[in-house]
């Protein structure tokens, strides 16, 4: 059994080290930070927080090196989800399945004009990078995954997968669909992650401070009134992955607010530009999420065009 990790940044090395320790399967992680690779070959990956270990990962920056592979686990930031599933598509075969545990909707989408199976996925458990081939663990949490429909992936293996993730340590549900899964934790992004993005709290001010946390109550709000036009019947309360975040140990900074730290491009077109354009599509309001969209999508204009 072999798996390939496409995307080994915080998230991504959090399954990769995990499933290595594990043993069941010969784990390869392709990422385009060749410090980071490097740094793995040479010393291991290693976690730290919510897990202490250094595992052994075939880790490299040159797709080139990539063996065929059983299952693919995608984890990039999805504003390179089309890059990346392009230049790894060669690992994956006939009876392959390539599963996303990325942010937002619309991944999966471009991962089958490039593969046959696609396994639809969402992750809570979250990190960030301390250094080249080390990698802070701050939250745990659970993964689901599921057939993509369109793909029509078997059951088998979406199960199979999962098992390997739940043994290696990373609780992960298989369902038959997961699109529950997917949009709540859509929702709970929509909500938290633009937020912090343009104030630059970490996620347990932002949830403590009253004028943010009345905005991620009408942000969800939003959300769950689109995911119910599509007869989506959420898996729990995205309210409830807000305080899990919450009451996290140290302050957990939102992937979005790394990235506009970093000014980096970031992933609103997955979250709130997905939840406006569906909600635009079946007629339910948007406006908070749109404002949102828009005002983090002028702030990467800024970057750009200060002028």
């Amino acid at each position: 059994m072999r798996i390939c990790i496409v995307g080994c940044g915080a998230v991504g090395s959090l399954f990769a080290a995990h499933l290595a320790k594990a043993g069941e399967a010969e784990i390869w992680a392709y990422d385009v930070w060749k410090d980071h690779t490097d740094a793995i070959r040479t010393n291991g990956l290693k976690l730290s927080g919510a897990a202490e270990f250094t595992a052994k990962v075939n880790a490299t920056s040159d797709p080139k090196e990539l063996p065929r592979c059983d299952y693919g686990i995608v984890a990039t930031k999805a504003i390179h989800t089309r890059h990346a599933i392009e230049q790894t598509a060669h690992a994956f075969g006939d009876t392959s399945a390539v599963c996303s545990v990325q942010n937002g909707v619309g991944n999966e989408e471009i991962l089958a004009e490039h593969v046959k199976y696609v396994i639809r996925g969402t992750t809570f458990p979250a990190g960030h990078p301390i250094a080249p081939g080390h990698i802070g663990y701050d939250i745990k949490g659970d993964t689901w995954i599921g057939p993509f429909e369109p793909t029509q992936t078997p059951m088998n293996k979406v199960e199979e997968l999962a098992g390997l993730m739940s043994r290696a340590g990373m609780n992960t549900i298989a369902l038959a669909d997961a699109r529950g899964a997917q949009w709540t934790k859509l929702i709970f992004n929509a909500s938290t992650n633009p937020v912090g993005a343009l104030t630059q709290l970490h996620h347990g001010a932002a949830t403590r401070f009253s004028a943010t946390a009345k905005l991620f109550e009408d942000l969800i709000a939003e959300g769950e009134a689109v995911a119910r036009a599509m007869s989506i019947e959420l898996h729990g309360d995205p309210r409830h992955m807000v305080q899990k975040g919450a009451n996290a140990p140290g302050k957990h900074r939102a992937s979005m607010l790394q990235d506009v730290l970093a000014k980096r491009p970031t992933e609103v077109d997955f979250m709130n530009g997905a939840i406006v354009r569906w909600g635009d599509q079946l007629g339910v309001p948007t406006p908070l999420n749109r404002a949102l969209w828009e005002l983090v999508k002028g702030l990467e204009h800024s970057w750009t065009d200060p002028d």
